[in-house]
């Protein structure tokens, strides 16, 4: 195993760059819609409870069937790939991020209501500070998951690791699935440690 990795080294970087952009990709996309739809949530309960119960569905879909139902609309390749991983981390993100907005102290919302705070410096002040650890946690959940999805997005033709993996699989070749196996649980192993360095530093006092 070890010289068929120094042998293709260069192949398997490419794939671990190319899958660390759609995973980044994705999560830019992903951030930037579940940060509008919490917004608007924070002015409506009931519409955060409807957009969880919606991406709720879509997450149920298995995530072959949802590639092959956008080909025909996106076509092969990575495109198709960040907007199926996008959907799917909707739920995961709105659903940590509203419910642990939503959880804040009662108190604490109703005193700064009280004193003429509009609903969005109530989120931003109140809510979100108090709520921050469900928003990390829901990155950090979505971060993981998008690594593992991005990983059969390979069989569209969006690149990454999945293609050494299922090339492996298809040419009955161990190293090619050791490598693709290994490197896809390792990004997702190291993206977790790095989240919970974040998140000891964040909430423990931790000084380096």
């Amino acid at each position: 195993m070890t010289e068929y990795i120094f042998r293709h080294y260069d192949d398997l970087l490419e794939a671990l760059a190319e899958h660390i952009q759609i995973v980044a990709v994705s999560l830019f996309f992903s951030l930037l819609i579940a940060g509008g739809l919490t917004v608007a949530s924070a002015y409506s309960r009931k519409m955060g409870e409807i957009l969880i119960q919606i991406f709720s569905v879509v997450y149920a879909i298995p995530s072959l069937a949802l590639f092959a139902l956008l080909i025909p609309v996106t076509g092969l390749g990575a495109k198709t790939a960040v907007i199926v991983l996008t959907a799917y981390n909707q739920y995961i993100l709105l659903r940590n991020f509203i419910t642990g907005l939503n959880e804040t102290d009662a108190a604490a919302v109703e005193a700064a209501r009280g004193i003429g705070m509009s609903v969005m410096q109530v989120l931003v002040r109140v809510r979100l500070p108090l709520g921050k650890k469900a928003v990390f946690t829901g990155i950090q959940l979505s971060a993981v998951s998008t690594i593992g999805i991005a990983t059969i997005a390979a069989m569209i033709n969006a690149g990454g690791l999945g293609t050494i993996l299922f090339d492996g699989l298809r040419t009955m070749n161990v190293y090619k699935i050791l490598c693709g196996s290994i490197l896809s649980a390792g990004l997702a192993l190291l993206v977790n440690g790095v989240f919970g360095t974040l998140e000891r530093r964040l909430y423990s006092g931790y000084r380096p």
